[in-house]
């Protein structure tokens, strides 16, 4: 059982990558969806989502790059072409979306997928004894608990 440069098991660390890589397909996906939204919103809500949007985006595309990094620090390299991204992903990708309610349900639908996603990886993450990935999805997870919270609200669930 051999071990990568910061410590951890080879084995274990490549399993860790391969599900980063994973979950960094979804994000990629994800976001470029909440940019279709963003950019195509109308009706009644537009200021409100219109921002809204924004915000989610620029917090995706952080993840994305945290994401890709952490797949480095592990000694291994991100999935980096959207041709890779759509093979694997689960969240679909979105065409022209332009009502409210179906972009937001949508989100909430995505965020789903992430945050299974995030737990299977905070118990691999344990199991390697990977602290840094653990604290990564940790707070992810929590984060977006609470958003897909809000989200859910405004939908009226």
């Amino acid at each position: 059982m051999g071990k990568n440069f910061i410590g951890l098991d080879t084995e274990k660390t490549a399993a860790l990558a391969s599900s980063l890589n994973d979950l960094l397909a979804n994000y990629q996906i994800f976001y470029m969806n909440v940019r279709g939204y963003h950019w195509n919103i109308k009706g009644e809500n537009f200021f409100l989502l219109h921002e809204k949007f924004e915000e989610l985006y620029n917090d995706l595309l952080l993840k994305v790059d945290e994401i890709a990094e952490r797949v480095l620090t592990l000694g291994h390299r991100p999935a980096h072409a959207f041709s890779t991204y759509i093979e694997t992903a689960e969240v679909p990708e979105r065409k022209d979306v332009s009502n409210g309610k179906e972009a937001v349900e949508n989100i909430v639908e995505s965020f789903g997928k992430l945050i299974a996603k995030q737990r299977e990886l905070l118990e691999l993450a344990g199991e390697a004894g990977d602290e840094g990935t653990s604290a990564l999805m940790s707070d992810y997870i929590s984060g977006q608990e609470k958003d897909v919270w809000m989200y859910r609200s405004y939908l009226g669930q």
